[in-house]
């Protein structure tokens, strides 16, 4: 199992680094002009990964912010995942080919699992990551506008078994709200699929965060961190070392 990674992330809609709450775009923060600035402040403070969420893309259901991503792929010094208004084969190809590390499938891994499938298959678990996003336990699709009737671990199974490496698991409720992760759900995922599962939603502070290191030998890889980082909880260093400076 590989060491538990911290993701900075950062959402994009209108060109600006936003935060929602639960994915409602009517409950929006803005925290900064510049995507790429903030990227490049995550990779000073010592960030690996950065990982990039194109909301207006999402919603649109096609890139949109897609030259912030391309620029920090680019020009940082940092692993990048993107996820967001990737629909088609040639969004993931556009994303890949210009250096970015991981292309995020979400909804479309619910509703499309034959192009997931493939593009599993073209391109390897290490490139196309599963985000899988669920409400009480079923997997909500479209910006979780929509819940379907998938459970989250069966459709990690069934992905798994197609050659997922790497799962992102989000707990719609706990997003964006610093109510903690929950992380019973997602060691569950982790184990039903055998692979590791990175953490979104609901880190608010160090506390949090050792829990979650605390599973990784039950696959628990690696955690996203947005709010708290923003709202001043921690810093992303302290989050890197998982203790207070």
């Amino acid at each position: 199992m590989s060491d538990f990674i911290i993701y900075p992330a950062i959402d994009m809609r209108d060109g600006k680094c936003v935060r929602l709450v639960q994915g409602d775009y009517n409950q929006e923060t803005i925290y900064g002009d510049s995507p790429f600035e903030m990227a490049k402040s995550f990779a000073e403070a010592g960030a690996k990964w950065i990982h990039m969420v194109d909301l207006d893309g999402a919603k649109a259901k096609k890139r949109v912010n897609h030259e912030f991503v391309i620029r920090v792929a680019q020009e940082l010094d940092v692993s990048v995942q993107i996820g967001g208004g990737i629909r088609t084969a040639e969004d993931v190809a556009f994303y890949l080919e210009a250096g970015v590390d991981r292309v995020i499938l979400g909804s479309v891994a619910v509703q499309n699992p034959a192009f997931t499938k493939e593009m599993l298959a073209k391109y390897g678990g290490d490139k196309i990551v599963i985000g899988i996003d669920a409400r009480d336990g079923y997997v909500a699709t479209e910006g979780w506008l929509e819940t379907s009737s998938v459970k989250a671990e069966e459709l990690g199974k069934e992905l798994a078994r197609f050659g997922a490496e790497v799962f992102i698991f989000t707990d719609i409720s706990r997003d964006g709200m610093l109510s903690g992760p929950n992380t019973e759900a997602i060691v569950t995922l982790a184990k039903a699929t055998g692979k590791e599962v990175i953490a979104s939603g609901g880190v608010s502070n160090l506390k949090d965060l050792q829990e979650l290191r605390a599973s990784s030998a039950d696959g628990v890889a690696g955690a996203i961190v947005g709010k708290a980082l923003y709202t001043n909880q921690f810093t992303l260093a302290e989050a890197l070392t998982g203790k207070e400076e």
